[in-house]
């Protein structure tokens, strides 16, 4: 058996970031918003074959994606045990006796996120450690229900105890090109988010092109966007590099604008380490260490957990462990 090595993440600054308050929609700055594809694609195409970490480096980012985890349950079978068993999952990612080995006592997911039937039930497994709740919202996941009741939705599960809400966009208005409508329409939900941060659902696999991606990333910004999220989770295309390189660009250009940061959370079809380091490294290049920190950084995962325990097993023993030596969530 390999001996164990402690591993002590690097912490990066703990400021509190003021939220984005929204700015007026600048027609000007989305229409000069293009997105080259063959471009994206190069850049994207040396993220896994070139950017590696090794041994208690790799176990250390490892760590840093567990505490970036929205740890999700989005099923229709969903029942209140299974979220609890989710919640004690996110309080204690990892077995404990790894956790001691690896000097990672004290370390959770980012939040757990669930139905709306399931707020009060999160909320109550989650008291006293700080862990947030989000809550999928706006009729998840299509968007398609009267508006009236979306914004309704959002403040149900506000009242009910939801820290974040992530909402899903009209995929219609950015089809249409109706970017004034989808303005509207985020700043609306923003407004009954109140004090909750909002992630903005772009479901970018439905946009038809990176060029819509790039502008609708902008424009939900603009509406006062805490973050801004690639997928439901449920299309057929999900999160990847080239989306996600748009995405994080254009919080770049946000940022470089306004002086405010927005956070980035990929999701759906993130379900292995190595993925989950990728993704980290992008972030890290493309916007700074200031950008790996839960506040501004999400992985959208149910699975992705499993293998990282896996992985971080394999760091402190030297063997990979079946699946069944981990508590499931």
């Amino acid at each position: 058996m390999q001996t164990s090595t402690s591993v002590h993440t690097h912490q990066l600054p703990q400021a509190v970031e003021p939220r984005n308050p929204g700015f007026a929609l600048d027609m000007d700055v989305v229409a000069a918003m293009t997105a080259n594809r063959s471009a994206i694609e190069r850049r994207c195409a040396t993220l896994p074959g070139r950017r590696s970490v090794k041994k208690d480096h790799q176990a250390a980012w490892l760590a840093r994606a567990i505490a970036c985890i929205d740890l999700t349950t989005l099923a229709g079978d969903d029942t209140a045990a299974r979220v609890r068993r989710l919640c004690a999952k996110a309080r204690q990612p990892v077995r404990a006796d790894l956790l001691e080995a690896l000097g990672l006592e004290g370390l959770t997911t980012g939040a757990v996120c669930v139905y709306h039937d399931m707020i009060e039930t999160a909320v109550e497994a989650l008291e006293g450690t700080g862990i947030p709740v989000a809550a999928v919202s706006t009729g998840f996941p299509a968007g398609l229900s009267p508006f009236h009741l979306r914004v309704a939705e959002i403040e149900e599960s506000v009242r009910a105890g939801a820290a974040e809400i992530d909402i899903v966009i009209s995929r219609r208005h950015v089809l249409s090109g109706n970017w004034q409508a989808l303005y509207e329409e985020m700043k609306a939900f923003r407004a009954a988010c109140g004090e909750a941060h909002v992630k903005a659902i772009l479901a970018t696999g439905e946009l038809g092109t990176l060029q819509n991606v790039a502008k609708a990333s902008m424009i939900c910004m603009m509406a006062g966007a805490d973050f801004i999220k690639t997928s439901t989770g449920k299309e057929s295309v999900n999160a990847t590099l080239p989306v996600s390189l748009v995405m994080i660009r254009a919080i770049r250009q946000f940022h470089d604008m306004t002086g405010y940061r927005v956070g980035y959370k990929p999701a759906g079809g993130i379900s292995k380490a190595k993925d989950s380091l990728v993704y980290l490294s992008l972030m890290k290049e493309e916007l700074g260490d200031r950008w790996l920190q839960p506040d501004l950084f999400r992985f959208g995962a149910s699975s992705l957990l499993g293998d990282i325990e896996r992985q971080l097993e394999h760091h402190v023993t030297g063997a990979y462990s079946a699946s069944w030596r981990h508590s499931a969530a």
